[in-house]
């Protein structure tokens, strides 16, 4: 009886371990994929590779479209790798197969190559599709362009074959650079893609590019892991072209903005026929590697003003967006924190729109929102997500309600203003029992910088009651009457004094207007240091609080309320003349512009400094009160 149990243990455990392989080989993740040129000649051949991240692959087939379509020369190659790695004591198995094919071009046109197939134990897996271009041969009958030609014996021939060898032998027409934009006419704000590619007919080694600074616009690169080499027919010609450079342009005004010329070091290799030949020369032939700078023509943007009836609440956001809301609870005590969370996603100038606000309850402490920011740069334009979160301390029993936060943007496929609501949050604050009923004090630095005072009664303390002598009181004496005199007058002055200044501080505005200047220095000592620091953007960002901050002081302007255009008008109402104010907007302008686009001109940021400190000067020689 034992026996048999036993024989029933052992061979459950047998079936066990006989099915782990199947199982690891079913959890397996699988890659199928498959490496093709994206163009390639009439009449070329070229390889075409399957890899499959596994050994165990059967009956593989080509797709239809191969043998229809081109000659397959050569294939299947089969190559089969393992591996094995161990890293920080953790043993690696790779494995894979790959299929190569090579295939003739027997065709010209533009082929769509469906997947190939295989079997992995008892599944079908399939590959990636493809698409592939056959250009047509050159009707020149065109061969690779020579730096030289064999020419007649003589020093007249010596002296051409010296020319036509040198970087200015290159012709122009097999060798040239274009700038090419997906769009001529744009809104302000809206991205389109610019892109630099070389055409050549030589053989291009190596590029060094110089591109423009990209003036007027903000740009975001798109990331060119290598430069490929492709074929493509251009003017009734094959070239090989390589992609230098990508950018997504954002116009920062409208009118008509220029985009300067880019500019590339081509070095190329090329064949070299002298007239003193060797046999060698005659059968391999000789070559020389030549360095050639190639510019690209400037071109013109129309650039559109965004149309009349901006929404207030317009955001400054071009593109296409979503928005959704989340609230973490509405159910909580008083002296507990809330979070309201907006994600934004889209396409657009994602980085650089203004957020929407939340509007909380005058009776909840509001702390400065949370951002993160996570963008990708494509050909299609830069599309990401923009997350903020809304963090506020309800500090009293009740019902609330925050109201919707609207989102506004320009759609420019439309060419309409669109805005996206969400819901409203109803919040039920209960009591805090365990508070002592102080009242709660933060000084707003974070959101971990909060503490409550304690109780604010503090007790008298009794003492022995000491009583003095009639003897030696002084009452009715010259040194009383003279200390009674004197404190007359000083009450009196005090009393004066005080009343004025009660006066004054009464008014607000004035107090707000003769502390400007000193607020303004307090805040640019904090410029002056990140300057010594060489931290640009902090610097630009104080440098912009210091500036809206004065102004706001100066003018008696909530700087919520603040704007370029009612700057420009209260301070022509206060006698300032136009260059002043110039002076001011073009300073401003420059700070917001230079911490999204930080210049790369030495002395910059010591220039902006100076300039500012010298306009607060001036302007409070212009405005006294």
């Amino acid at each position: 009886m034992v026996t048999y149990r036993m024989r029933k243990v052992f061979l459950f455990l047998i079936l066990i371990l006989s099915a782990v392989p199947v199982l690891r080989l079913n959890a397996q993740d699988i890659t199928f994929r498959v490496a093709a040129p994206p163009a390639v000649v009439t009449g070329t051949n070229f390889s075409l590779v399957y890899e499959i991240n596994t050994t165990n692959c059967t009956d593989f087939r080509l797709p239809a479209e191969i043998s229809e379509n081109f000659d397959v020369l050569f294939g299947p190659g089969l190559s089969v790798v393992t591996g094995t790695q161990i890293i920080n004591g953790k043993l690696t198995r790779t494995a894979s197969t790959t299929y190569t094919y090579t295939l003739g071009a027997k065709k010209e046109g533009s082929f769509s190559i469906g997947p190939a197939t295989v079997k992995i134990g008892n599944s079908e897996y399939r590959s990636e599709s493809f698409k592939i271009n056959v250009l047509p041969p050159d009707q020149t009958q065109q061969t690779q362009p020579q730096a030289a030609q064999p020419q007649q014996q003589g020093r007249g021939a010596q002296q051409r074959q010296e020319s036509a060898t040198s970087p200015g032998g290159i012709n122009d027409e097999n060798l040239f650079i274009r700038m090419i934009v997906s769009k001529r006419n744009v809104f302000e704000q809206e991205s389109f893609l610019v892109t630099f590619k070389i055409y050549s007919a030589y053989t291009m080694v190596d590029v060094i590019p110089k591109f423009p600074e990209f003036e007027g616009f903000l740009s975001q690169d798109i990331e060119l892991k290598s430069y490929d080499v492709i074929p493509e027919r251009y003017n009734e010609r094959n070239f090989s072209t390589v992609i230098v450079k990508q950018a997504i342009l954002f116009p920062q005004r409208s009118g008509q903005l220029t985009i300067g010329s880019g500019k590339v070091d081509v070095k190329l290799r090329v064949q070299v026929q002298s007239a003193r030949r060797s046999i060698f020369e005659d059968f391999f032939g000789s070559y020389q590697e030549i360095t050639k700078e190639v510019v690209s023509q400037p071109v013109t943007i129309d650039v559109k003003p965004l149309p009349a009836g901006k929404p207030a609440n317009f955001s400054n956001a071009v593109g296409s967006f979503t928005m959704n809301s989340e609230i973490n609870r509405t159910q909580l005590k008083a002296n507990e924190a809330v979070t309201i969370k907006l994600t934004i996603r889209g396409n657009g100038n994602t980085r650089w729109f203004k957020v929407p606000e939340v509007k909380f309850p005058n009776d909840f402490e509001v702390f400065d929102p949370k951002q993160d920011l996570n963008t990708r740069v494509t050909t299609n334009g830069v599309t990401g997500t923009r997350t903020i979160e809304y963090m506020a301390i309800p500090r009293y029993a009740g019902d609330f309600e925050i109201p919707p936060v609207t989102f506004t943007f320009f759609d420019p496929q439309s060419g309409t203003y669109k805005a996206i609501p969400t819901e409203s949050f109803n919040l039920q604050i209960e009591r805090d029992e365990s508070s002592t009923g102080a009242p709660v004090i933060s000084n707003f630095s974070g959101r971990e910088s909060i503490r409550f005072l304690g109780k604010d009664i503090r007790y008298l303390k009794t003492q022995k009651i000491n009583f003095q002598s009639y003897q030696d009181i002084f009452f009715g004496s010259f040194l009383y009457i003279m200390a009674y005199l004197m404190l007359t007058v000083v009450f009196v002055a005090f009393f004066i004094i005080y009343r004025k200044q009660m006066k004054e501080n009464a008014n607000i505005a004035l107090v707000r207007t003769k502390k400007a200047n000193k607020t303004a220095v307090r805040r640019l000592k904090q410029a002056e240091k990140l300057l010594k620091e060489n931290k640009e953007e902090a610097f630009y960002e104080e440098v912009l609080r210091a500036l809206w901050g004065y102004l706001s002081d100066k003018l008696n302007i909530p700087q919520s309320k603040l704007t370029k255009d009612n700057v420009a008008s209260e301070l022509t109402k206060q006698g300032v003349n136009e260059t002043l104010s110039g002076e001011f907007l073009e300073i401003i302008h420059t700070c917001e512009f230079a911490r999204y686009a930080p210049s790369k001109v030495s002395g910059a940021m010591d220039k902006l400094f100076g300039e500012t400190i010298n306009a607060i000067d001036t302007m409070e020689n212009t405005i006294k009160k």
